[in-house]
């Protein structure tokens, strides 16, 4: 790769975790660019569900701290639903109680014991941002490039050639090769997307030590039934039987479901780490290489709080 040395931050990672962390750099001052392999609509993050929860991430002491700092923005960014893909939606996390989650749950307001009526078994009702990730992924490149910010389309397959100042890297799974870092790996998830037949709350029912889930989403292009957790699986094509099962779950909880005419077929890889690596190394010649990657099943989740400690990280 021929190395540049025009910018102050190179961001590497067009996903959600890439993009935001290079919008909170530029509107900081910095002069960023942002490498990215694909168009956003490609990564990961475009087919996720988009429910802010923390699910599938590590370390639950730190993950708290960042998803409350993105949950305070994307209430905020709900406002302009339209604009921004974010929208507060209520719904019940199901099989979930209050004292099996972490100190950050007593701060989300409104959390509480769902109801009877709410859901038929021990659950948690609660108000919470859906992000329509398609519509927020391309906002977040207008706002970063209206801070004056560029994207590139290139990759990276050496981060040492990637000169600038300072590198940032939020290449998610990607990072498994290129950092290189084995213990990055895929957790499988196929979703499917239905015409909605009026469902207007999300519900979920996972079972951690199960490849499977049950919940459903209501985004603006169609109910999202999910799905899978499975873990070191690289198929990226969907498995028609693995469909059906998820169909039938969703229907199970809500009949109307089962009738709904299917729009399509996701599959995404969650890049899953024991850890989150949210830290800074000094490389070659001075220059400062930040590491943000290993976000799981939770990437929008604690993107904002773990953009706004990865540039504080980049200013050292």
């Amino acid at each position: 790769m021929t190395k540049e040395s025009n910018s102050d931050v190179i961001v590497v990672g067009g996903g959600v975790i890439g993009l935001t962390t290079a919008v909170v750099l530029a509107e900081s001052g910095r002069q960023v660019r942002l490498w990215a392999r694909e168009p956003a609509e490609r990564t990961t993050s475009a087919v996720a569900g988009g429910l802010w929860w923390p699910y599938r991430i590590e370390p639950e002491a730190l993950v708290g701290a960042w998803a409350l700092v993105s949950l305070a923005v994307y209430e905020e960014l709900a406002a302009r639903p339209d604009e921004t893909g974010v929208r507060m939606v209520e719904g019940v996390h199901g099989e979930t109680t209050l004292d099996a989650l972490g100190a950050w749950a007593s701060r989300v307001a409104g959390l509480r014991a769902a109801t009877a009526q709410e859901y038929a078994g021990t659950g948690l009702w609660a108000r919470l941002p859906v992000i329509d990730m398609p519509v927020h992924l391309r906002w977040l490149r207008e706002r970063f490039v209206a801070a004056g910010g560029t994207v590139e389309e290139r990759a990276v397959t050496d981060l040492s050639a990637v000169d600038a100042r300072v590198v940032v890297n939020c290449t998610g799974l990607d990072a498994r090769d290129l950092v290189p870092d084995p213990s990055v790996r895929p957790v499988r998830g196929q979703l499917v997307v239905v015409e909605n037949p009026g469902v207007t709350t999300w519900m979920t029912s996972v079972d951690h030590s199960d490849a499977t889930s049950t919940y459903f989403i209501p985004q603006p292009g169609g109910l999202i039934l999910g799905g899978t957790a499975e873990e070191d699986a690289w198929s990226m094509t969907p498995d028609p039987v693995t469909a059906e099962a998820i169909v039938r779950r969703c229907a199970a909880v809500r009949p109307e479901i089962a009738g709904a005419r299917v729009i399509e077929h996701r599959v995404g890889l969650r890049p899953a780490r024991p850890a989150v690596r949210l830290e800074r190394e000094r490389a070659a010649a001075g220059r400062l290489l930040v590491h943000n990657y290993g976000h799981g099943g939770a990437g929008v989740t604690v993107a904002w709080g773990c953009a706004r400690e990865a540039a504080e990280l980049a200013a050292g």
